[in-house]
């Protein structure tokens, strides 16, 4: 099966790629490799994956209606993962304008490509920062998701709504995954564990906001993977679904717990939490529970425990 991975250059999209690889897929990544962190760090991604003979990967964006287009035709894409985003809530604050053309925009070109070509399966990465400051505790996808703190989650669930027309208009099948906190080896340097983990070195100091008294609901990456995996195996209609653990800790725990695996103390300020933050992420998973037989098998402490060895053994600590 032919299986388009967009972002398949980055933390979540590397991971896959290589999960889709070696059950015999053939898989064409398109990444554009952009700056909004480190592009080397998604190139070392890419020669993890090795000159893999089922391995196609294109630098272009999401954007270009022409290039999506010739993908499908020239691979025969059967199958789409759309993984790739502007991504960083507090980020999108500042360029509002780039983040819905890239994620909405973005996601239009290649759904109306996934109908030109027929595509049998279409799975769209989405987040748990939809919900917003919801007051319904776990988040639910139930839940009406219609007041965004920031573009960035007004940019997914734009996308999420529009991907709902496609199915409902062409009979395309979307699966609309909610990621929660994805976390673990060669993670983004821009997320809170790579950047504690580089301060247990550095001595940077980390903002803890409202200190560390947030919550969050870590999912570690394999968890993801096997969550992603099981959507594209199984054609729904259209659904949203939320993927996570769904167990929050609050930074502080997660801060102590980085220092227990490194021995080392991390420079920490209180800072107030800004806007755009929600002050929890909390995820029920029943729905993908019960539709894609998700059950998650690493617990937050022991994914800490696998990705400080990681990282450790990178470093040449």
């Amino acid at each position: 099966m032919s299986i388009l991975v967009t972002g398949g250059a980055g933390f979540i999209g590397s991971h896959l790629a290589e999960k889709l690889l070696a059950q015999g897929d053939e898989v064409v990544i398109l990444d554009n490799f952009n700056s909004y962190y480190d592009p080397a760090l998604k190139r070392l991604n890419i020669q993890r994956l090795g000159n893999h003979p089922l391995l196609k990967v294109i630098e272009g964006d999401i954007t270009d209606a022409d290039l999506v287009k010739r993908l499908f035709a020239e691979y025969g894409i059967q199958r789409v993962a759309h993984l790739a985003a502007m991504a960083g809530v507090r980020e999108s604050v500042k360029q509002t304008p780039l983040y819905m053309h890239v994620n909405t925009t973005g996601s239009m070109v290649l759904l109306e490509a996934a109908r030109d070509f027929n595509v049998s399966l279409f799975v769209q990465a989405s987040t748990s920062s939809v919900y917003g400051e919801t007051k319904v505790l776990p988040f639910i996808e139930t839940d009406n998701a219609d007041r965004p703190l920031a573009a960035y989650p007004a940019s997914k669930r734009a996308a999420e709504i529009l991907a709902h027309s496609y199915h409902h208009l062409f009979g395309l099948n979307v699966t609309v995954l909610r990621f929660f906190n994805v976390y673990g080896p060669a993670g983004r340097p821009d997320m809170m564990p790579m950047k504690l983990m580089e301060a247990t070195l550095s001595g940077e100091v980390i903002k803890l906001f409202n200190g560390g008294d947030i919550h969050r609901d870590w999912t570690y990456i394999d968890d993801t993977i096997d969550g992603v995996m099981a959507a594209l195996e199984r054609p729904l209609g259209y659904e949203i679904m939320n993927l996570g653990y769904g167990n929050p800790i609050s930074m502080r725990e997660f801060v102590d717990t980085i220092e227990e695996f490194s021995g080392r103390t991390i420079n920490t300020v209180n800072t107030p939490t800004p806007p755009s933050d929600p002050p929890i992420t909390f995820c029920n998973n029943d729905k993908i529970r019960r539709l894609l037989d998700f059950k998650p098998q690493v617990e937050v402490h022991e994914g800490l425990r696998r990705t400080w060895e990681w990282f450790r053994e990178w470093k040449g600590l």
